[in-house]
């Protein structure tokens, strides 16, 4: 599966983005999503997982309550809700796909088979 992200921005601390990753060339809803993201000099980090069916998700600590993910299989699209965002929020933020109709969701970037490229989300104070 190809994954594209879309929604890079800059946007003022208490703002808010909506982040797309269209999938395609498999099946999307053979797929569990995850987002994560990586700030400057950082590890790459978890922030949201969904399962397949969107019955799961699972947000970080650090986002919970501000972010939220959502999917649309019939448009092949999975979406990171962020608001009330902050500077410490400035990242990189990756899609990525994880195979499989597991009723949980997986917080670790080693169970995620495939990325998209990444899109940048500035947050400025």
């Amino acid at each position: 599966v190809q994954l594209q992200a879309f929604g890079r921005g800059l946007v003022q601390a208490g703002g808010s983005l909506r982040l797309s990753c269209a999938a395609s060339g498999r099946t999307f809803s053979n797929y569990a999503m995850g987002w994560f993201r990586q700030a400057p000099g950082k590890e790459r980090e978890f922030v949201a997982a969904i399962s397949w069916n969107g019955g799961s998700t699972l947000h970080a600590d650090s986002v919970k309550g501000r972010f939220t993910i959502s999917r649309d299989n019939a448009k092949n699209t999975v979406y990171l809700q962020m608001s009330s965002l902050k500077s410490e929020d400035t990242a990189v933020y990756y899609c990525a796909a994880r195979w499989g109709h597991m009723p949980t969701v997986a917080a670790t970037d080693d169970q995620y088979g495939y990325w998209g490229q990444g899109t940048l989300v500035t947050v400025s104070s």
